[in-house]
């Protein structure tokens, strides 16, 4: 991806369990976090299409867009076309009208295969200078790919209240 595309891209990541309590609080807090961004000139927005913090920051997204008519792409990032076999069918038809709506749709492998998810993840933070992540443990996807975020030198934020030092040196 051009550098100056790089600069104007936020990627997204964080666990699938989020509370349906906490949906509202970390969607303030994805808002008030996105607003300098896109002030800043961010308007193209990366999700990777996982059950929750995906899928309401998308949600988010394509609504702000709409409603607001602003200048912004959401492009889903996607592991392969089969990745949702398991989901229920109010998740699959949430995730039907996200790509629907998204203005790109891209898979990063065409089936499955061990360490497709990571190469997702690993999509969306090689094309993005911002991360908003909801991180709140040092285990699993969401904690991978935000140590990988601030490894390639992404400002990384924080829509959970967990503080991210906490995912240890090396990061």
């Amino acid at each position: 991806m051009p550098k100056d595309l790089v600069s104007q891209t936020c990627c997204f990541t964080g666990h699938q369990d989020i509370l349906l309590c906490d949906e509202q609080k970390t969607i303030t807090r994805v808002r008030y976090l996105l607003r300098p961004l896109m002030d800043n000139g961010v308007m193209y927005f990366g999700v990777g299409g996982a059950v929750g913090f995906d899928m309401i920051v998308a949600e988010y997204l394509l609504d702000l867009r709409d409603r607001e008519k602003k200048n912004m792409k959401i492009i889903s990032v996607l592991p392969f076309p089969d990745w949702r076999a398991k989901w229920t069918d109010e998740q699959k038809k949430r995730q039907d009208e996200i790509m629907r709506r998204s203005d790109k749709v891209i898979f990063v492998a065409q089936e499955y295969s061990r360490g497709v998810y990571l190469l997702r993840d690993r999509k969306l933070v090689d094309g993005s200078a911002y991360c908003i992540s909801y991180c709140h443990r040092t285990t699993g996807g969401t904690a991978y790919t935000v140590r990988y975020a601030l490894k390639k030198g992404l400002t990384v934020y924080n829509a959970s209240s967990w503080d991210l030092r906490q995912l240890g040196p090396g990061r």
